[in-house]
């Protein structure tokens, strides 16, 4: 897959099969429409473009990052991951947009000459119900389909009943994550949740007890990490090796009070230095809540019936 991360950059086509959106979590619904498009693409000898954009809009459009509104911004997935996601599904070509307030102000008339015509050379839309451009989300698919002839197009609209037969949303998707609820979520996703980060120094305490761990730094500061819990998850390192590993999320009460929240998993049957390198976690299942245990050993007493069950879920 071509990734065009500049307009003026994108080698103009004139005969595309195009959609767009943010296409946050690439979930099912999403997938729905990709599967259309990259079907209309093989019918017509054509490459498949998707367009999307980056950063989100309400950053952009909305209140400052730290305003309490943002917090139901968080990312099902980062930009990084969309466009693995997006490869996976066979798009030719990717365009990523800028999004600034500027190019928010275009009418449809201006993003439809500018980028869909001009930048791209679309001949053929595949949208979903709804999908809405241009300045106050003024266009549509009654706008497209009144005046195809004049923009030389074809316009399918992938109807209502088609994406919401999956009863999935992007929103649901979030919910279940900040529930802890990953059977939920992976399957309204339809894949393993992921979550990537760097390996930092820790505490170090894991290891006194048999359990080492990597502590993850997550990057992307908007991406949702799911609720607080121990899970079950299968691990992927730089090098591409998949261990099970079991996933504590939480702030470790345990060990004291008061402590900030950390994110570390303890690869099972895995030896070796992980530090300052990146890790990507497939969350499987959810195991149990956080608790706080009468000290160490009944802490350790615990981590092995996790392990157990975490072999039991990876299985």
């Amino acid at each position: 897959m071509h990734v065009i991360r500049d307009p003026a950059q994108f080698p103009f086509l004139g005969n595309a099969v195009v959609t767009s959106g943010t296409f946050d979590g690439v979930h099912l619904g999403h997938q729905r429409i990709l599967t259309r498009l990259r079907e209309v693409a093989q019918a017509s000898t054509a490459p498949a473009v998707v367009i999307t954009y980056w950063p989100h809009p309400r950053l952009v459009l909305g209140p400052p990052p730290s305003h309490p509104e943002l917090l139901e911004l968080q990312l099902i997935t980062t930009l990084d991951e969309r466009i693995a996601k997006l490869a996976e599904l066979g798009v030719d070509y990717l365009l990523i947009v800028p999004f600034t307030r500027e190019f928010a102000q275009w009418t449809s008339e201006e993003y439809i000459q500018n980028l869909l015509l001009r930048t791209v050379g679309t001949k053929q839309l595949v949208i979903g119900y709804d999908h809405r451009f241009g300045k106050n989300r003024e266009g549509g698919f009654d706008y497209l389909r009144q005046h195809a002839d004049r923009y030389g197009l074809t316009v399918e609209e992938i109807p209502r009943e088609d994406v919401d037969a999956v009863g999935v949303s992007s929103t649901r998707i979030r919910q279940a994550l900040r529930q802890g609820d990953i059977a939920t979520a992976n399957r309204y996703l339809g894949y393993h949740y992921p979550l990537t980060g760097t390996v930092v120094h820790g505490q170090k305490l894991g290891r006194t007890i048999g359990y080492p761990t990597a502590n993850l730094n997550i990057r992307e500061p908007l991406k949702l990490v799911p609720a607080r819990g121990i899970y079950a998850v299968w691990a992927i390192t730089a090098a591409g090796t998949r261990h099970q590993a079991m996933l504590n999320i939480g702030v470790r009460p345990t060990v004291g009070a008061e402590l900030t929240q950390t994110i570390e998993v303890n690869l099972l049957d895995f030896s070796g230095d992980l530090y300052d390198q990146e890790l990507t976690l497939e969350f499987v299942t959810w195991l149990r809540a956080e608790e706080k245990y009468d000290g160490l050993n009944a802490l350790t007493t615990q981590l092995a019936l996790d392990a157990q069950n975490t072999r039991g879920a990876l299985t």
